[in-house]
Formats: structure tokens, sequence, C-alpha cells
């Protein structure tokens, strides 16, 4: 039953994501600076080219700076002292920080003091996408950089060991749907990797939700006693391909982490993953449409526009 109370969060979260969401536009920097999005597309594409496991970085990279403080570009500030949002427990892992510096310096060089470190996440997120053979859809650009990245606001994000009711608090604390929890979340897991050290206690607890076979798999990649810091795939058929075989996989009980597998438990949500796995004659949801909405949605999370915020001049720091 939704609180009152509860109804006025939802009803101001959701109000804020419209009206953020209205002041950004697509080609914000057509006139400013033309080149900006081909250049971030150019220094992507590199960085997935060495490593295929970059795709799956920036796209977590974007996740995590929207869940905190909005999409502003805080996760990538870095002090001297190690008390910054990007050291917080929920982003360990969190990775790409150096191709978003490599794209800023390039578009410093041509336009300096114009395009935000905001907008670059997210437009490598877009194009981390279309390498890994996801959908290409318009960014709405025009964030600005926000000016703190405290550790402690990084407290409350989604975790893979929360239970189906948390997720969902913290996706509509966020004006996210359910849908968007599947499609950001489990979705956004098909490409990419985890350490073993968020597998082994579903292992140890002999989680009945993972399929008796892939149980073994995963306890052969993941041995009692063993180096909790291997990196496994998180779609064990595709690891860097963009599709909608994750769906699959859960499905299947295949799910490597639990966050992902919880979902199918869940009739709401299983109506929903079923929906981008059965097909019925051309009935078949499409993961690639869905996601790209539910990515324009997230990115517009608590935006700095306007006066607020600033244009740093370097990533890793305030002006």
């Amino acid at each position: 039953m939704i609180t009152t109370a509860t109804f006025l969060v939802l009803f101001i979260a959701n109000g804020q994501l419209s009206l953020s969401k209205a002041q950004l536009h697509v080609g914000f920097y057509s006139k400013t600076c033309p080149s900006a999005e081909s250049i971030v597309r150019k220094v992507v594409q590199q960085a997935v080219t060495r490593d295929p496991g970059s795709a799956a970085v920036l796209l977590r990279l974007h996740f995590h700076d929207c869940f905190v403080e909005g999409c502003d570009g805080s996760i990538l500030i870095k002090h001297v002292v190690n008390n910054d949002e990007r050291f917080a427990a929920g982003n360990a892992g969190v990775g790409g920080f150096d191709v978003i510096d490599g794209a800023k310096s390039e578009l410093e060089r041509l336009c300096p003091g114009v395009v935000s470190c905001a907008d670059i996440v997210a437009l490598a997120a877009r194009d981390a996408v279309v390498a890994a053979k996801g959908p290409f859809y318009d960014v709405p650009t025009g964030r600005r950089d926000g000016q703190t990245a405290e550790k402690s606001n990084a407290a409350n994000l989604p975790d893979v060991e929360d239970s189906i009711n948390t997720l969902k608090s913290k996706f509509r604390e966020k004006g996210l749907s359910d849908l968007d929890l599947v499609l950001l979340s489990a979705g956004a897991h098909t490409i990419g990797t985890t350490a073993c050290f968020f597998v082994v206690p579903r292992l140890d607890a002999k989680d009945p939700t993972i399929n008796p076979e892939f149980f073994q798999v995963l306890r052969s990649k993941c041995p009692q006693g063993g180096d909790v810091n291997v990196r496994i795939p998180l779609d064990w058929e595709s690891q860097f391909v963009f599709d909608d075989q994750i769906f699959r996989n859960i499905r299947n009980g295949k799910g490597v982490i639990l966050s992902d597998s919880v979902l199918y438990q869940d009739n709401n949500m299983k109506q929903m993953i079923d929906s981008y796995v059965v097909t019925n004659g051309s009935s078949k949801a499409s993961f690639a449409t869905d996601f790209a909405k539910a990515m324009v949605k997230m990115g517009s999370i608590g935006v700095k526009i306007g006066i607020k915020g600033e244009i740093r001049r370097i990533c890793n720091a305030t002006n």
C-alpha cells in the first residue's frame, strides 16, 4: 500500500525527472562544439577495440553516476583523500575513468570549457552499447557537472544481494519503473563480468534457483577457498555482445548474480523477462528499443542545468 508521504515522494521525483528531461535536448553542442559526439564516439570505439570489456565498464559508469546525486559526473571526482563517491563500497570495480579523461582532453583542446564531463559519461555509455552491437539512440545533452562527491552519498546504491522489494524501492526513488529495473539492471548485464566474490555466497548457500548443471559450472570457476577476485561473465553465452540472451539465462536458472535471478521470482517481472524471450508471432517485445528508452530516462535523473553546476576543465577535479 502506498502511503501519502510515499506518493508525494514519487510524485516529486517524477516531476523533477520530467522537468530535467525537458531542459536537455539532442544536439546541444551542435553550434558550440559540433564534433563533440563524434570525438567521444571515436575514443570509445578505440577503447572497446583494445579491450571489448570496456563497453560494459562504460555502461556501468553511467549507471553508478546517475544513481548518486544524479547524472552530474560526480563519480569522476578524485581528491587526495579517498573520501569521494567513487570510493564507496557500492562503486567497487567501477572503471572507465581513463576513457572519459581521454575524451575530455581532446574536447578541451578543440572546444575548451564547453562540453561537460557528465555529458561525456552519458554519450560514452551510448557509444559503448553500440560498440557491443547494441542499439544506437539519441542522447539528450546539456548536463552540467556537479561540484560535490561525498562518499556517504553513495551508501544506498542497488546491491547484488538486495531483495526484490529493496531493488524496486531504490529504482522508484529515482523515478524509474519496475520495467526500467528489468532493463537497466538485468538487461544491462548482457555484457560485462562480475567477481567470484559476489557469486560464492550463492554457491555456498546452494541457492535452489540456480540450474544444477550451471551450478557446477559456476563452482568450477569460483571454487571454495579460491580467489574471489577472479572475474566471470554475467552472460555466459555472449558476454561481449549486446543481445537479449541474458533474459534466457535468467529464465533458465543461469543468472550469475542474485540481483538478476531474484527478478524472475517476482510474477510481474517474470512476465517482463519472458516478453523478451518468448516469441508469439511478431509480438515479441523489443529489448533494444525498450533499453534505449530506459537509458534516456535514467540519463535525465537529477541533472544540473542552466546556472547549476559547472563545466569542469578536467573530469577528476572541480574547478
